[in-house]
């Protein structure tokens, strides 16, 4: 079965795997009023699996973390962002994240799958072959998931303010959590993601501080300003300068600019080519 079915293939299963789900959701929501949670975290755990398994074949022939181009940095954002929710969802009884991260992971998956320019091309080794740098990137990109999963709590806020603002309480509104415990959850995903791609920074320093044969380039700054920008948006927030619904609409607009800047993550420069004993003179 393995051998007959690719890398993608089991990808693409696992897209319709997240879109079937936000499909029943949806379907479910329009005509009962109800939400099947429990058919939710279901269809969401076979996704990824699948995607797991899916990622997994093409790491295993890349022979490292599956993070070279841009469909592969979408995937694996992805995979994060829905691993995530797995721990969230249960742990604050978010009922309606599984819904919202299946509406992530579907749209996000099939678009990367559609482009066939962003798979065109495989940066194999673009890394240097280096754990700690292929860990450097691995992490950046799974913060990318945690600011994701705020992305999607972000919009769960808005659309509870929302609903007491026009006053009206049924419906889809009804299955939100309260604004203050969504204010908590933006927090502590904001305060997650920020040391995750903060520790991330300084391991791909001191990688290419340390090779000669790398150098940084602008996707270690554009990486830093992004970071920058989302602690200091977690200190304001904190210190009751930034108002929580500020915060959810920022929440939401720097991780849409972080996601269409993903080609700077994976535009890292080659190595210099380094002279072989045949090639010296």
């Amino acid at each position: 079965m393995t051998e007959i079915l690719t890398d993608r293939s089991w990808l693409w299963i696992a897209a319709a795997l997240y879109s079937g789900g936000f499909l029943f959701a949806t379907v479910s929501l329009i005509r009962s009023k109800r939400h099947s949670n429990s058919f939710m975290f279901f269809i969401m755990a076979a996704g990824f699996l699948v995607q797991t398994f899916g990622l997994y074949l093409r790491g295993r022939a890349a022979g490292g973390c599956p993070i070279g181009n841009t469909f592969e940095i979408l995937q694996f954002t992805t995979w994060s962002a829905t691993a995530l929710y797995f721990i969230v969802g249960p742990v604050f009884r978010l009922s309606l994240l599984g819904y919202f991260t299946a509406v992530f992971s579907a749209a996000t998956s099939i678009t990367s799958l559609v482009v066939p320019s962003w798979d065109a091309v495989r940066r194999a080794g673009q890394f240097g072959g280096g754990a700690w740098i292929e860990f450097h990137a691995a992490l950046a990109l799974f913060s990318y998931g945690v600011f994701g999963l705020l992305a999607l709590t972000s919009v769960m806020y808005l659309l509870q303010w929302f609903s007491i603002k026009r006053q009206q309480m049924g419906g889809l509104f009804s299955f939100l959590p309260p604004m203050r415990a969504l204010d908590q959850i933006n927090i502590r995903l904001l305060a997650t993601g920020s040391a995750l791609l903060g520790a991330s920074i300084p391991v791909g320093l001191v990688h290419w501080m340390g090779n000669a044969g790398y150098n940084a380039n602008s996707s270690m700054f554009f990486l830093a300003a992004i970071w920058l920008v989302y602690t200091v948006l977690l200190i304001l927030r904190l210190t009751n300068i930034l108002l929580a619904r500020r915060l959810a609409w920022a929440s939401i607009i720097l991780f849409a600019v972080a996601i269409f800047s993903l080609g700077t993550v994976s535009s890292h420069p080659a190595p210099r080519p380094v002279a072989t004993a045949a090639q010296q003179p």
